[in-house]
């Protein structure tokens, strides 16, 4: 049964809400939704109080891991980071509190994907795929999806697929999908995309990018048959929304548990 799963994006060291699309290296070209005036640990709180496993810290860019580390501290081993992590940090990032890291970037160097990478950041975990989300998050392309690495400015030669999926499950634990494009625009989900990783995907998978309504819930549930969780940003009222309420969410998923 597909879950509302919540997020914490950090960007210079503040929860925000921003168009995934125009992140890159000039400050003058970012548009950002919301910018909170509460810190990271407050949303990992709340997140905490109501039972919202499976929620995802991102740092994008630098500046980030004070706030990440402060909400690790809030619920330690209930929320999953991401956002640089190497082979050299991961473990790191488990011992402040982490449930499980998230790895994109590092798995792509000069953007190709690298299975020496993958296996550096599983060893680090001591071997523990349970430890381990990978981050393919994408951009259309024509008709398929690529993987988008560095904030989702590169394309990387990998695309999102059936296939690809087949040969990364067996080392880790579940899935992060953001589709970049429509991240933060509230201008509804990927259809597409998220029915073919309701057929593509055995292990969970969490979708992110357009979630605008509360009946987006129930259409990612139909699409990929319950087999794909959605995170829900910018539209959410405690990032400054008006399409979703945070309580109507903590309900579905109290509803789905109930079943």
């Amino acid at each position: 049964m597909t879950k509302f799963r919540p997020c914490i994006d950090l960007h210079s060291g503040q929860v925000k809400q921003i168009v995934g699309g125009s992140l890159s290296t000039t400050a003058s070209e970012l548009q950002t939704n919301h910018i909170s005036n509460l810190p990271a640990e407050y949303f990992a709180n709340i997140y905490r109080e109501h039972g919202l496993t499976g929620a995802h810290v991102i740092m994008l860019g630098p500046g980030n891991e004070v706030a990440a580390q402060k909400a690790l501290a809030a619920w330690p081993g209930g929320l999953q980071v991401g956002g640089g992590i190497t082979a050299d940090n991961a473990k790191l990032w488990i011992a402040n509190g982490a449930e499980k890291v998230i790895v994109t970037s590092y798995l792509f160097p000069d953007a190709r994907f690298s299975m020496d990478r993958l296996a550096a950041v599983i060893e680090a975990l001591d071997n523990d795929v349970q430890k381990l989300v990978i981050d393919l998050s994408c951009r259309k392309s024509g008709e398929t999806w690529t993987v988008a690495m560095n904030k989702w400015q590169t394309l990387t030669e990998m695309e999102v697929n059936h296939e690809t999926i087949q040969t990364l499950e067996p080392y880790c634990s579940e899935f992060l999908i953001h589709a970049a494009d429509n991240e933060g625009l509230q201008r509804g989900i990927d259809e597409e995309l998220v029915t073919k990783l309701g057929q593509w995907c055995t292990k969970p998978v969490t979708y992110a990018g357009g979630g605008r309504h509360l009946e987006d819930l129930t259409l990612v549930e139909k699409l990929s048959q319950g087999k794909v969780d959605l995170t829900i940003g910018s539209a959410l009222d405690i990032f400054g929304g008006s399409g979703v309420k945070f309580d109507d969410c903590v309900e579905w998923n109290s509803q789905r548990a109930s079943r």
